[in-house]
């Protein structure tokens, strides 16, 4: 079973590795003229708000957009980029899984809920299944040797 979750866990982190990795290479996202990509997402999303039984993007997420995100744009392009290539190297490496897996899927859903589908419900599905393996998701991984050092670490006596 552990070889499954490897599986999962490196087809996962390529996924988010690869995607970060291209968006840390481009100045839209993270050079001279980041937080245009993002500036531009954002108000796609704004675009797909509405008011009917089941708008593409919910009011409440478009308030965040408006308050939150679009006024700091530049902040967003930065810790999206550098965020997926943390969760990616992350879960390629086993490192921390259960934190980075739960990061990819904070991710995918503010994804989702801008009203992009792409691979986002693939990967959160699979997010949500390694968060629910428990310690068979990162056997073969760093987490190996590093939770139960943390675990001596951090108990009593």
């Amino acid at each position: 079973m552990a070889l499954l979750w490897l599986l999962v866990r490196l087809w996962v982190g390529y996924q988010w590795l690869t995607s970060g990795l291209e968006k840390v290479n481009n100045p839209v996202w993270t050079g001279d003229k980041a937080g245009v990509a993002v500036t531009g997402f954002l108000n796609g999303a704004l675009a797909k708000a509405g008011e009917g039984a089941h708008p593409e993007v919910h009011g409440w997420y478009a308030d965040f957009i408006r308050a939150v995100a679009l006024p700091n744009a530049k902040l967003f392009s930065y810790l999206v980029a550098y965020g997926e290539v943390l969760v990616g190297i992350a879960l390629i490496l086993g490192f921390f899984t259960y934190f980075a897996a739960l990061a990819g899927a904070i991710m995918n859903l503010a994804y989702l809920w801008a009203g992009t589908s792409s691979t986002n419900p693939e990967l959160l599905a699979l997010q949500l299944f390694l968060l629910t393996a428990g310690p068979v998701a990162w056997a073969i991984g760093l987490d190996r040797y590093v939770m139960p050092a943390l675990q001596r670490r951090i108990s009593p006596g």
